[in-house]
């Protein structure tokens, strides 16, 4: 199992971004997927600057379940990292604050979306469960607090 943790949080380290799946409002619940780029906060957790205006965030309004998916791009023998959870929208104030500064080192040409839409805000994952694939039959199910817990 540890082994399992080590290798999922290598993957979100290594990686940067993911495919981001949200419930539609749209077409009454439907999986909507967005290519999402994504930070990690102090403990590991996913963050993203979403836009109000985009279809995932109008989504997220109505249902903040979500899905992150990650792979390292070998394909269908490659890892992968599948990580279920609820995504907030970070309040205002210091906590923002740092997780757009966290967000910005990782995406610098992100800069420019903070400093100039206003529309753009940084969202934390809270992860509760995770599925991991390190490689053809190597599989199984990490707890979302566990994974991020072991830092």
């Amino acid at each position: 199992m540890a082994h399992d943790l080590n290798a999922a949080q290598a993957l979100l380290e290594q990686q940067r971004q993911g495919v981001l799946a949200t419930l539609s409002v749209r077409h009454a619940g439907w999986p909507f997927t967005s290519l999402a780029p994504f930070a990690l906060g102090p403990r590991g957790e996913p963050l993203l600057a979403l836009s109000d205006l985009a279809e995932h965030t109008r989504n997220l309004r109505a249902d903040a379940r979500a899905s992150l998916f990650i792979h390292d791009g070998g394909g269908q023998a490659g890892a992968r990292l599948t990580l279920l959870g609820k995504l907030e929208r970070l309040p205002s104030g210091d906590a923002e604050a740092a997780a757009r500064h966290r967000y910005v080192e990782r995406h610098p040409e992100s800069a420019a979306y903070f400093a100039e839409l206003a529309d753009f805000h940084v969202y934390r994952l809270q992860v509760t469960a995770a599925r991991f694939i390190a490689g053809f039959g190597d599989m199984g199910w990490l707890d979302g607090a566990a994974l991020l817990g072991t830092r």
